[in-house]
């Protein structure tokens, strides 16, 4: 049995989830608008992704006899002034993720909850990457300077990218 506390936690940390779902889809939209249909497919991605891991916080909760309670998913920005700027909100964003993430680990190793513990250590590792990846992406745009080729080259590259669901832990 999860604790009242956790269980408060994880369904917050879903509706955290699919928020960064929803800024991801827009992000994608933007950029298609834009032109930039590779970097609209890496959003894209990265919607399915966030989508992934409400459903393994979902999942999860269920599994340990908590009440999963869903609710409003606020509005999000539908605009930013340059890829660039959808990126930096981007690692903005996913440090404040990594940020709900760590409280969750503190909830969790305060109530000595080691499940817990043990399923939060796989998207503490997670974060790790997703705020790697950021930044390298804003680093490559940085480079570009608003080259266009190179523009049109890493627009390429991130068409590239293929969704692979982020956990068989997903999985119902």
């Amino acid at each position: 049995m999860i604790s009242k506390r956790l269980e408060d936690a994880i369904n917050a940390q879903i509706n955290a989830e699919m928020w960064s779902a929803y800024l991801y889809l827009s992000m994608s939209a933007y950029c298609q608008d834009q032109g930039y249909s590779g970097m609209a497919n890496w959003f894209f991605i990265q919607f399915k992704e966030e989508q992934d891991h409400a459903q393994i916080f979902y999942n999860y909760l269920i599994s340990r006899g908590g009440r999963v309670l869903l609710k409003a998913i606020d509005a999000v920005d539908t605009e930013w002034a340059s890829p660039l700027a959808a990126f930096e909100a981007t690692y903005a964003h996913e440090q404040h993720v990594t940020a709900l993430i760590n409280n969750l680990m503190t909830i969790a190793i305060e109530e000595k909850d080691y499940a817990a513990q043990s399923r939060l250590q796989w998207f503490i590792d997670e974060q790790v990457e997703e705020e790697e990846n950021a930044v390298d992406l804003i680093n490559k745009l940085r480079m570009l300077d608003g080259n266009g080729y190179g523009l049109y080259v890493l627009d390429q590259e991130l068409a590239a990218r293929v969704y692979t669901q982020a956990s068989p832990l997903a999985q119902a």
